[in-house]
């Protein structure tokens, strides 16, 4: 039961597979430095998202 709910929480929506598509050939179209610094501001920006959602979990709990 919890694998099956692991599996639908891991899958994207048809929306997001649209969007990632775009995304795919945009990336195929850009050299390597250009690939490195979106690849830098992603992973900043995940970081950003993960610490935003760790302090409202932090502060929902009474």
């Amino acid at each position: 039961m919890l694998l099956e709910l692991m599996d639908n929480i891991n899958k994207l929506t048809l929306e997001q597979e649209f969007r990632l598509a775009i995304y795919i050939k945009k990336i195929y179209k850009l050299d390597d430095t250009n690939i490195k610094k979106h690849l830098i501001a992603i992973l900043k920006q995940m970081m950003i998202k993960d610490n935003v959602i760790k302090y409202f979990i932090k502060n929902s709990i009474p």
